[in-house]
């Protein structure tokens, strides 16, 4: 059953979607390869069977007019011109690493006082890796939400606000036990730690614990203390997530920039052979009446696309993740 926040959002990003399950689960938790794979077949059966319906005489039109020239000799220059903005990428992101030192000591100073705010919260060390450390948030998140939980549950607190309370911190330990499960063996370098991290939604949460206080003038000065203490676990949730979020995008752009630099290569050389090697009479004949020429050409054009169809499978990801984290805090946006 999925949760629903009291800022009217659901807690996991499926629920929140826009989209179908399908479509988000193909727009960011299908395997990018396999994603290339299946895109690039897609390319040559499309191109098959259009070019089979639309131009039945292909060997033909090839003889007359030679499309083939045509299509490869601008794919040649797609693909170096891709290959250049590959690089490009690249070195954007290098940059964001490269800096004076003083830059390096300011970022160095900034995580470090984060990790000594979370271990003040935690009142232990911080795990270095991004899942557990992730993971030992959320632990903090719930046994703050259990505390408060237990605090509504004394003899004398107002009916109303014990069920308001109950509802929240259940429905919130129960979203970060659903997340920390799913943490547990996520590897930094897959996607499984950012998806996981995106269904524990902490900003309707913190938008809640201010109408509980705002409403509830009957709060105890120990209860208003139990607030504060899991804002502030919330809080630092936050640019946790974020940071987690921003690592993993550096991450994705470098592997997208290798895996397309050792596409292009394969990707030219088809190209050119093609170019240069093909023409009416390279694969007479047909089979079920499809012209083998069409095929040959359909299987060269799909080899010289994958550069390109890397580069959106991986932006296609990013992108959709990109829009669903815009705001940062108690700010719910309508695709978010």
């Amino acid at each position: 059953m999925t949760n629903e926040s009291s800022a009217g959002t659901a807690d996991t990003m499926r629920a929140r979607a826009d989209n179908s399950g399908p479509v988000l689960w193909l727009l960011m938790r299908t395997d990018r390869l396999l994603l290339v794979a299946g895109l690039t077949l897609l390319v040559f059966i499309g191109f098959v069977v259009v070019v089979d319906a639309v131009v039945p005489s292909f060997a033909a039109r090839v003889e007359s007019s030679d499309p083939i020239e045509t299509i490869f000799s601008t794919m040649i220059g797609v693909v170096v011109t891709g290959t250049t903005l590959v690089v490009t990428i690249g070195q954007l992101v290098l940059t964001q690493e490269n800096g004076p030192l003083g830059d390096q000591r300011g970022r160095m100073d900034g995580t470090m006082a984060f990790r000594r705010d979370l271990e003040t919260l935690l009142g232990s060390p911080v795990p270095a890796e991004p899942a557990a450390f992730l993971s030992v948030l959320l632990g903090a998140v719930a046994d703050r939400s259990r505390t408060l939980q237990e605090s509504a549950d004394t003899a004398g607190t107002d009916p109303d606000l014990r069920g308001e309370i109950n509802a929240f911190t259940e429905g919130t330990v129960e979203n970060a036990a659903d997340v920390r499960g799913r943490l547990t063996d996520a590897e930094f370098g897959s996607f499984d730690v950012l998806f996981a991290a995106l269904d524990f939604d902490y900003g309707p949460k913190l938008v809640r614990i201010e109408r509980i206080v705002d409403t509830h003038d009957d709060l105890t000065a120990h209860q208003r203390g139990l607030l504060d203490d899991l804002t502030t676990a919330l809080s630092l949730f936050g640019p946790a997530r974020e940071h987690i979020k921003t690592l993993y995008f550096q991450w994705a752009l470098i592997e997208l920039s290798r895996r397309i630099l050792y596409a292009a290569v394969p990707a030219l050389v088809v190209a050119s052979v093609t170019l240069v090697g093909v023409d009416a009479g390279t694969a007479p004949g047909s089979t079920l009446g499809v012209d083998h020429l069409v095929v040959v050409v359909g299987g060269a054009l799909a080899v010289t696309l994958v550069p390109f169809i890397l580069f959106i499978s991986y932006i296609l990801r990013i992108l959709t993740v990109a829009k669903r984290t815009l705001a940062i805090g108690p700010l719910v946006l309508r695709d978010s």
